[in-house]
C-alpha cells in the first residue's frame, strides 16, 4: 500500500477509536482483548511463514548491492545469500518490529494509560501483516514477481522513494571487484 493508502486507513481507524467508549471498563477490556489476539495472530503467522520458508528450503543464491547507508561516501555492499535466508531475514524482521510495537503499547498503555493506541494499532497491525511481503509469497501464494521480486524494495521516510538494492550484472560485478580489491 502506498503512505497516503496508510494514511487515510490510520486517520479513519483514529476517528473509529473516539467514538469508543474507554471509560466502560467492559469496553476497555474488550479492547484489550482484541489487542492480545490480533497480535497473537500475527506472532503465530510470522512463525507459520518462516516453518514454511524452511520447509521449502530453496537454495537459489540471490545477489545484490545494498544501498549506501545515508549520507555516506561509501558504495553499497555486495550480499550473496540464498532466498531461503533471505526470506527468514526478511521475516526476522517483522517479528523484531511486531515485538517493538507491542513494547512501545505496553508503555504507552501500562504506565501512561492511553486507550485509542490500543484499538489503532490492532487494526495497523493486521493490515500491516497482509502488506508484509514474505507473507504474500509463502501464505498467500503469490509469484515473487514485481514488487514481491526479492531483493525487496524498501520504502523511505514519508512516502519518499529510497534508493533500492541493485540486483544488475553490472552493479554486482564492480561490487565484487571491490571485494577481491580488499581480499588483496
Amino acid at each position: 500500500m502506498s503512505g497516503v493508502q496508510n494514511l487515510v486507513i490510520s486517520l479513519v481507524a483514529m476517528q473509529a477509536a473516539r467514538r469508543i467508549p474507554f471509560d466502560d471498563p467492559d469496553t476497555l477490556n474488550l479492547v484489550r482483548v482484541g489487542y492480545v489476539v490480533s497480535q497473537l495472530i500475527i506472532l503465530g503467522v510470522y512463525y507459520y511463514v518462516s516453518m514454511t520458508i524452511k520447509k521449502k528450503n530453496d537454495q537459489t543464491v540471490l545477489k545484490y548491492v545494498e544501498p549506501p547507508a545515508a549520507m555516506t561516501q561509501e558504495p553499497g555492499q555486495l550480499v550473496t545469500t540464498t532466498i531461503r535466508d533471505y526470506d527468514l531475514s526478511e521475516t526476522s524482521k517483522l517479528l523484531r518490529s511486531t515485538y517493538m510495537g507491542i513494547a512501545m503499547m505496553a508503555v504507552m498503555h501500562l504506565y501512561f494509560k492511553f486507550t485509542q493506541p490500543l484499538f489503532i494499532q490492532a487494526l495497523m497491525g493486521v493490515k500491516n501483516l497482509y502488506d508484509a511481503k514474505p507473507v504474500a509469497i509463502h501464505l498467500f501464494n503469490k509469484p515473487a514477481t514485481g514488487d514481491l521480486k526479492r531483493p525487496f524494495k524498501t520504502g523511505g521516510m514519508f512516502g519518499m522513494a529510497a534508493p533500492g538494492p541493485q540486483t544488475d550484472a553490472a552493479a554486482i560485478a564492480e561490487a565484487e571487484k571491490r571485494v577481491g580489491k580488499k581480499d588483496e
